[in-house]
Order: C-alpha cells, then sequence, then structure tokens
C-alpha cells in the first residue's frame, strides 16, 4: 500500500500539537492533596547600605604664616674689561720688529714693548731740537749782556727819568729769546716724546684681545694696532628692577668705597662660582631697559680658581636686607597666570594676585594679601593650581610637606 508524502507529514505534525496542549493543560491544573508545591524561590536579600562616597575635589596645600627672611636678589650680566683698548700708533712709520707675545690670547704687564717703528728719523729730530735749544739758550745769554750794556750806557749819558723806548734798554729783545729758548725746549720734548712713541708699549696689564701690523706694516698716526683688555678686574653691570631695589639696602658709592657689599657670581650653567663685590651703584636709568644698574668687580679674573673670561654671562646672588611679615610658598604654588589660589574657612576655593618679594633656592617670597581683613594666622595655599580651577569651587583640603 502506497503512502502519499504530504499526507504523512500532516498526520506526524497533527500528533504533535496534540500532545504540546495535553502539556500545557497539565501545567495549569492544581496539585494533587498529597503532592507538595515546589519550594518557592526565596526572596532575595536587600543590598547593604554602602558609606557614601566623597564627590569634593581633593586639592593639595600648604600652611603659611607671616615670617621674616633675608632677602635675595638674583641678576645677570656680563662680565667685561674695566678697560677696553684700541692700540694706536703715536707716531708715523714702518714697523721693524714684533713681540712674540703681541699675539691673541697672551697676557703681558705693564710696559712690555710690544713693536717697534723704525726711528731713525726721529733720533735725528731729538737731535736738531737740542741744537736749537743750545743755541736758543746762547742768543739769550747775548741778549742779556747786550741788555746790561745798554742799561749801563744809559746811566752813563746822564739822562734823567725812563727811556722813551723800551728798546733803548733791549728789554723786547731779551723776552723775545726767554721765548724762544721755552719754545726750543718744548720742541725737544715733543721730539724725545715722538722716539719713545717708535716703541709700542702696553699702558696697564693686559689681554690681547686682536694684533691688526705685521713686521713691515707702514703705520700712520692713529692706525689702529690691536686691541687690549685690562686683567686686573672685571667689571659685571646688573640691571634690577624698582622691586629688587627695595630689597636692598640703600648703597652710597662713597659708603660702598670703605666697605664693598660681597656677591657670589655664578656661571649660567651653575658649574662654576665666583666672588666679588659691587663696586658702585649707577645714579640714572638706562634708556633701553628704564632700570637702574648696580656695578659688580671681580679681581683679577684670570687668576681664579677658574678663570673668569671676559665675556661670560653670569648670574649674581646678592644678600639683601631682612623682610618680614612673608610667605614662604613653592615655586609651583605660582598659577600660570601669577596668581595665587587658596582655600578659605568654608572650603571654597579663592584666588589672589601674587606679590612676589624675591625667589631662592626653589621657594617663592610673597607679601600677603593685605586687602583681606579677616585673614586667618595660617592661610591654606594650594601647592598646585590647576588651569581648569574657578573661584568658589567647593574641595577637600589636604596639607602636604
Amino acid at each position: 500500500m502506497k503512502f502519499n508524502r504530504m499526507n504523512v507529514i500532516i498526520t506526524v505534525l497533527s500528533v504533535g500539537s496534540i500532545f504540546a496542549a495535553l502539556g500545557y493543560t497539565a501545567s495549569k491544573l492544581p496539585p494533587a492533596p498529597n503532592q507538595k508545591a515546589p519550594a518557592a524561590e526565596a526572596p532575595a536579600k536587600p543590598l547593604e547600605k554602602s558609606a557614601p562616597v566623597t564627590l569634593l575635589p581633593q586639592v593639595g596645600v600648604v600652611a603659611v604664616n607671616g615670617q621674616e627672611y633675608q632677602a635675595e636678589v638674583i641678576g645677570f650680566g656680563e662680565a667685561k674689561p674695566r678697560f677696553e683698548l684700541t692700540l694706536s700708533a703715536e707716531v708715523s712709520g714702518k714697523v721693524i720688529e714684533l713681540n712674540r707675545q703681541f699675539e691673541s690670547g697672551q697676557v703681558i704687564k705693564k710696559g712690555t714693548v710690544l713693536g717697534q717703528i723704525n726711528d731713525t728719523s726721529y733720533q735725528q729730530a731729538v737731535t736738531q731740537a737740542q741744537s736749537d735749544v743750545a743755541q736758543a739758550e746762547l742768543d739769550l745769554l747775548e741778549e742779556q749782556r747786550e741788555g746790561e750794556q745798554a742799561k749801563a750806557e744809559w746811566l752813563r749819558s746822564g739822562l734823567s727819568g725812563e727811556p722813551a723806548s723800551p728798546l733803548v734798554l733791549r728789554t723786547p729783545q731779551l723776552a723775545q729769546a726767554k721765548a724762544a729758548l721755552d719754545n726750543a725746549k718744548l720742541a725737544l720734548k715733543k721730539a724725545q716724546q715722538d722716539l719713545a712713541y717708535t716703541q709700542i708699549t702696553a699702558p696697564f696689564d693686559a689681554l690681547i684681545i686682536s694684533r691688526n701690523i705685521q713686521p713691515g706694516s707702514y703705520v700712520q698716526t692713529g692706525t689702529e694696532l690691536g686691541t687690549l683688555y685690562s686683567v686686573a678686574e672685571v667689571e659685571i653691570n646688573v640691571p634690577l628692577s624698582e622691586m629688587q631695589w627695595k630689597n636692598l639696602p640703600a648703597f652710597d658709592n662713597a659708603q660702598l668705597a670703605k666697605t664693598p657689599w660681597n656677591v657670589t657670581l655664578q656661571s649660567t650653567d651653575g658649574q662654576y662660582q665666583w666672588q666679588g663685590y659691587i663696586e658702585r651703584v649707577e645714579q640714572h636709568l638706562t634708556e633701553t631697559s628704564r632700570q637702574r644698574s648696580l656695578i659688580v668687580v671681580v679681581d683679577d679674573p684670570l687668576a681664579q680658581q677658574t678663570d673668569l673670561y671676559p665675556g661670560t654671562f653670569v648670574k649674581t646672588n646678592i644678600q639683601g636686607k631682612s623682610l618680614t611679615n612673608l610667605w614662604q610658598l613653592p615655586s609651583s604654588a605660582i598659577s600660570q597666570q601669577g596668581d595665587i589660589w587658596f582655600v578659605d574657612d568654608n572650603g571654597l576655593l579663592a584666588k589672589s594676585a601674587a606679590n612676589i618679594a624675591f625667589e631662592k633656592g626653589g621657594f617663592v617670597y610673597v607679601t600677603p594679601m593685605t586687602d583681606k581683613q579677616d585673614m586667618p594666622a595660617k592661610m591654606q595655599i594650594v601647592k598646585r593650581p590647576l588651569s581648569n580651577f574657578k573661584v568658589g569651587t567647593k574641595v577637600l583640603a589636604k596639607e602636604e610637606v
């Protein structure tokens, strides 16, 4: 007997539907009297209540109060020689000899002969001047004798009174002879001086910076021969702001001449150190910076443990006077806008412009905010203010060392 495939499929689906309906009906019937209902699931335990979490932002603060500190003034400047000379020829002539020390980098003593200019014509000029002096002395003696003879003849003439003309007693002639002798002596002095100038000498203890002539060079009066720096001392011109001047004693140049004020100098990288002193203060403002400067001097700069060369840029540390009622704050406490942020008694952020007196050793020393009448004895200053701080924000202050 053949079955139709479609009939078989329909029959299977029908039987499945019947069994499904029976199962659903059985699930809805109440349980039998001797049959226990399935135990109901135990109700979930309520969640334990956790401690409240603090949502206030926390900021690190330092507690400060006004104290006395010794100010330190920091300045910068360039070491320069006291004397910077462009050595020039005093006379004209051919350079016939040069000292081996007349080279850049050499240190020479005052009076050292650096070169020689041909002096033949200058020696001749000295001889001629000496001859002129001798002739002038002779002329003066002759004129004095003739004057004495003229006076004797006037007395023998028996005339009373003074001669009608001074020429009778040869008074003008005698004056002319004296003047001629004085002129001859000055000419001799000039000739001797010119002869001395044929030797090129150092006017002070000096460092040779450059030499502009060679053996055989012909120089004129005023020709630049080289450049010399004095080595006895160097000067550092240190411009200071008005606030920095207030942190220093009232310097007086007369007082500094008797008691110099010591200064510590450092190289810009901090590796080398020198000791100097304030020699004088300037009494004018520069046109460029509109600041007043003090002059620091270091003696024997090329004889130090570490040589202080002219042209070195240095940092100067000057001990100032003691200042009272200042806050000592870490440098990080000053915001990029130059403000100080603090936490008030209500835990709110506030700020005020920083009035910095000076900086020293990684700290800034500021004047307290005088406009806060109810300011507590100790202030909670934010150690590291953030750029997104807003005035009035409630915060949790945590004091840090």
